[in-house]
C-alpha cells in the first residue's frame, strides 16, 4: 500500500472518530478519584484509554487542521495549536495517573489522591507546587482551542458546519458545567465533545472519499489511447 496524503488523512479521520468515541464511553466507566480506586485493574484500564484517547485526538484533530490549514488562517491555527496542546497535556497527565499515580499510593496515598483530582476540583492537601496551574492552563486551552477550531472550521467551509457548531457548543457548555455541577455529572458535559470529534472525523473521512471519487475520471482519461487516427 502506498502511502499519499490521502492515506494519512483518512487515517486521521478514523483516529479523531475514535477518539471522540473513547471520550464518550471514558465518562461512563471513569471511576471516583479515591485512594481506594488507585489500586485497582479499572482504574489503570481506564487511563490507559484515557492516554490513547488523547495522542488519537492529536492525530485527528491534525488531520483536520492540514486539510484547511490554508482557508484556517490565523485563527484557525491558534485554535489548532491550543486545543493540539490540551491534548499534548492530557496524554501525559493520564500516562502519570495510570502508572505512576498508583505506585505513588503505596506510600503516600494522601500525595497521589490530590494529583489526580487536580482536575477533580478537589482541595489538596499536600503541596503540589507548579501542578496546580494544570487546571487552569487546561480550561483555557480546551475551551479557548475547541472555540477557534470550531469557529476556523464554520469559515472554512470544508467540512461539517454542523461538527463545527457542535464543538462550539462543547467548549462553552464545560464551565458552566464545571461552575454549576458535581464532578461525577460535569463529566456528562464531555458528552458533546466526543460527539464532535466522531462527527469531524466522519466529515474528514468523507470529503476524502468524494475527492477520490471526483479525481478518479481525470485518472480514467489519462490511461486513453490519445494517438491520433490515420
Amino acid at each position: 500500500m502506498s502511502i499519499t496524503s490521502s492515506t494519512l488523512t483518512r487515517a486521521a479521520a478514523i483516529a479523531a472518530a475514535l477518539a471522540g468515541l473513547a471520550y464518550v464511553v471514558i465518562q461512563f466507566i471513569h471511576p471516583a478519584d479515591v485512594v481506594a480506586s488507585l489500586s485497582t485493574q479499572t482504574w489503570v484500564n481506564v487511563h490507559i484509554l484515557s492516554f490513547a484517547e488523547a495522542v488519537l485526538a492529536v492525530i485527528g484533530v491534525t488531520g483536520i487542521y492540514l486539510r484547511q490549514a490554508r482557508q484556517f488562517g490565523v485563527l484557525g491555527l491558534i485554535g489548532y495549536l491550543m486545543f493540539g496542546f490540551f491534548f499534548i497535556l492530557q496524554s501525559a497527565f493520564n500516562f502519570a495517573e495510570a502508572l505512576i499515580a498508583p505506585l505513588i499510593a503505596v506510600n503516600a496515598p494522601q500525595l497521589a489522591v490530590d494529583f489526580v483530582g487536580l482536575f477533580g476540583r478537589y482541595a489538596a492537601v499536600t503541596d503540589l507546587g507548579p501542578l496546580t496551574a494544570l487546571p487552569l492552563v487546561g480550561s483555557v486551552l480546551y475551551v479557548g482551542g475547541a472555540l477557534l477550531f470550531g469557529i476556523a472550521i464554520i469559515r472554512a467551509r470544508i467540512l461539517s458546519r454542523g461538527a463545527g457548531i457542535l464543538l462550539i457548543i462543547a467548549a462553552a457548555i464545560t464551565p458552566v458545567a464545571g461552575a454549576l455541577l458535581p464532578h461525577t455529572l460535569e463529566r456528562m458535559a464531555a458528552l458533546p465533545m466526543g460527539l464532535a470529534l466522531v462527527w469531524l472525523g466522519y466529515s474528514l473521512f468523507s470529503d476524502q472519499r468524494k475527492n477520490a471519487a471526483s479525481r478518479q475520471p481525470n485518472n480514467d482519461e489519462a490511461h486513453l489511447d490519445l494517438t491520433p487516427a490515420v
